[in-house]
């Protein structure tokens, strides 16, 4: 059956084929992507899980799971899937604490698409590899009266914003 321009034009306005779809810049992670990845890391820092020991778990290299967590490389459904058991989480925890601008397609690629320069992206200073470690060091502290002296002390010694790296 031959199609002519008005049902093929239809055709398209009724599936979305005809939209323009706005892309990131070659070599732009995307940001959920980069949300992802940096729960990937969070999850696995907390279980005390080096990056080599989860890729020995999943048959990855290292270096895959670095780019998984930097977002660099999209980490496909079923991989998500295999990581949330592994990590003991539910795949929603991937997508937990997903900032508002990234939950709408438009908001997802503004950075991409922007007219002015931008400003870089500022990780979590929470998902930090030193905070993650600290908090992990500190619930092994057994003696919760000792627990809440070292806890006390570090709030003394806080004063003002968190350092730069």
């Amino acid at each position: 059956m031959k199609r002519t321009p008005t049902s093929r034009t239809k055709s398209r306005k009724a599936t979305g084929k005809g939209r323009k779809v706005q892309r990131l810049p070659p070599g732009t992670p995307n940001p959920v992507d980069v949300h992802v990845g940096s729960r990937v890391r969070l999850r696995r820092t907390l279980l005390g899980l080096s990056q080599e020991k989860l890729g020995e778990t999943v048959g990855l290299t290292f270096q895959q799971i670095q780019k998984y967590e930097r977002g660099a490389n999209r980490i496909g459904a079923s991989r998500l899937y295999e990581f949330s058991q592994i990590l003991d989480v539910p795949v929603s925890f991937f997508f937990d604490d997903l900032p508002d601008e990234l939950k709408t397609h438009e908001g997802r690629f503004a950075r991409g698409m922007a007219d002015k320069e931008q400003a870089s992206f500022e990780p979590d200073p929470l998902a930090r590899r030193e905070t993650l470690e600290l908090v992990r060091a500190y619930y092994k502290i057994n003696e919760p009266s000792i627990r809440k002296k070292l806890f006390d002390l570090t709030k003394s010694l806080g004063v003002g914003d968190l350092p730069e790296d």
